[in-house]
């Protein structure tokens, strides 16, 4: 999969990105990642990428000029753009499998007050927020994209069922229930003892109702979403 990012902060990129999982899938090839610096489809002598709003109001707007010139240069006849923005729809677990099943993926990170709306119409194919709360630009949500698509792609993780078994996957539209390792008893805190029972079909049916207790308690937004008619059965 090859994923492309349009942004102001390179650096901001260099760290969380060449660790752990998307570094493996990175050196792998099953991840083709490259970050581009907006700033560099600037051509002025100070770079510049943002104006004032017409009609008025705080802060500034990114240009539609630089970003255009940049789009249409990393873009391919297949790539999906997507904005980075709090007015996109929210990123969940579902849309995360839906952009793994893709080819090419450009990201365009906002700064400032937002985009000039001519680059909302003219070029993008999506936008997606991450939360309802306000981040200083789009390179930590483009982050968050990268890697929630990243470990949903063929042998990235090493074992495919590994994410066919976590919440917000379809097996389990939930919260994920709880787990324990070894040892069976710590601090007088002692494991389930159906969980040490060896018996597959009650533990399947403890971790289910611990899913949907937990569920019920922690997220019932999401049981509203997942069965609106009927809550009981999640």
């Amino acid at each position: 999969m090859k994923i492309d990012v349009l942004t102001l902060f390179p650096a901001m990129f260099a760290g969380p990105l060449d660790e752990s999982i998307i570094k493996r899938a990175r050196e792998s090839g099953a991840l083709d990642l490259r970050i581009h610096n907006l700033r560099d489809y600037a051509h002025d002598r100070h770079r510049t990428v943002d104006d004032r709003p017409f009609g008025g109001g705080p802060g500034m707007l990114l240009k539609p000029e630089p970003v255009f010139e940049a789009v249409e240069a990393i873009a391919r006849e297949n790539t999906r753009v997507i904005l980075m923005s709090p007015a996109g729809r929210r990123f969940t677990q579902a849309i995360a499998r839906e952009l793994a099943q893709l080819d090419d993926l450009l990201l365009v990170t906002g700064h400032y007050e937002g985009f000039d709306e001519r680059i909302r119409e003219q070029l993008a194919d999506d936008e997606l927020s991450i939360g309802d709360y306000v981040l200083t630009n789009g390179a930590l949500p483009a982050m968050v994209v990268i890697d929630a698509v990243t470990r949903l792609l063929p042998g990235v993780l090493g074992d495919d069922e590994s994410a066919k078994e976590e919440s917000f996957s379809p097996s389990m539209p939930g919260l994920e229930y709880p787990q324990y390792t070894r040892p069976a008893e710590f601090r007088g805190m002692k494991v389930p003892e159906v969980l040490l029972s060896g018996n597959h079909a009650e533990i399947a049916k403890w971790r289910a109702e611990q899913a949907a207790a937990r569920t019920r308690e922690r997220r019932p937004d999401i049981i509203q979403a997942v069965n609106p008619q009927n809550e009981r059965r999640l």
